[in-house]
């Protein structure tokens, strides 16, 4: 890749501030595009606030609730760090963000997704002790087992994403202008001028340790409850057991199959802006539609947010 010209052309040490082309380039689209991201991120913290909230309800001390409200912190967190800035560029039309807010935004983008991915695979070893060592499930999943696969969930996140935002913010920068919404590896690693040949097998094995390996763990462990479920006599019991794991593929599919399509091949040039598409499922459309699947696909969760609404009618 040659150095770009003109005003774009500085090194790592000079450079103090990046651009941010925006997920669109058509200026018509700019105020459409605020509105329907500010509606989304509404939705978003709105929806898993009130997960969060009713989680907490005495009556849901279940280790799934506990992962749940755990997941609902994260997509908080991951939306805010990524829409916010990007509601900004569009009323504002300038998408300007500084050398270390860029490192400090991708540090959160690589540890909030890589820790939900490791959560992802713990409320599916949940669900495997539920459905196929019920007798053993209080015993196994305590609350210290609980906290222990959290807290092994986000140190493995902070353990990746230290090390991919340090790896990544070594590269000389010959550009200014980042092609993408938010500052990510697979840009960030086009607008270097060095050969990034080790970074980019850097990242492959990070997806392939965050991605592929916990999702192996899930595909692995939803086979034994599939074989578990087609074993109960009454379609009844099928259908019961088996509603309480579809939410959570549901998830899983859209989560990681996004995720593993950016960033297998980082620095690829094909299909910019399907990567952004993907980009914008897994960092704004998947934290929103988390709390809607699983409060309507929850009659306990249903049911207590519909108490609780209810009764704020009384007031």
């Amino acid at each position: 890749m040659k150095p770009a010209e003109g005003s774009e052309l500085r090194n790592h040490s000079m450079l103090t501030e990046f651009v941010l082309s925006g997920l669109s380039s058509h200026p018509e689209l700019q105020n459409l595009l605020f509105f329907t991201f500010c509606l989304i991120y509404t939705i978003t913290i709105t929806g898993n606030l009130l997960i969060f909230i009713v989680t907490v309800h005495p009556t849901l001390r279940m280790p799934m609730y506990f992962f749940l409200r755990v997941l609902s912190f994260l997509d908080i967190t991951t939306a805010s760090v990524v829409v916010p800035k990007m509601l900004i560029s569009f009323l504002s039309k300038e998408g300007s963000i500084s050398y270390m807010g860029c490192a400090t935004q991708l540090y959160f983008v690589i540890f909030l997704p890589a820790t939900e991915c490791y959560l992802l695979a713990a409320m599916a070893y949940d669900r495997y002790m539920a459905i196929c060592n019920p007798l053993r499930y209080a015993v196994v999943m305590n609350r210290r087992a609980c906290f222990s696969l959290v807290l092994l969930s986000c140190l493995s996140g902070n353990v990746v994403s230290v090390v991919q935002t340090a790896w990544v913010f070594t590269l000389p920068f010959c550009g200014l202008n980042i092609h993408y919404f938010f500052c990510d590896i697979p840009p960030l690693i086009m607008l270097s001028c060095a050969d990034t040949s080790s970074y980019e097998m850097q990242t492959v094995t990070a997806t392939v340790l965050v991605i592929l390996i916990p999702f192996c763990f899930i595909l692995s462990s939803y086979i034994c409850i599939i074989s578990n479920i087609l074993k109960i006599s009454s379609a009844e019991g099928r259908q019961k057991t088996f509603s309480t794991c579809s939410s959570h593929l549901i998830v899983v599919t859209l989560y990681y199959g996004s995720g593993t399509l950016i960033y297998l091949r980082p620095r690829s040039m094909f299909f910019q802006d399907t990567k952004k598409i993907l980009a914008v499922i897994y960092t704004t459309i998947i934290p929103m539609l988390n709390p809607m699947i699983y409060s309507l696909r929850n009659k306990e969760v249903k049911g207590i947010l519909i108490k609780n609404i209810a009764e704020l009618k009384k007031i």
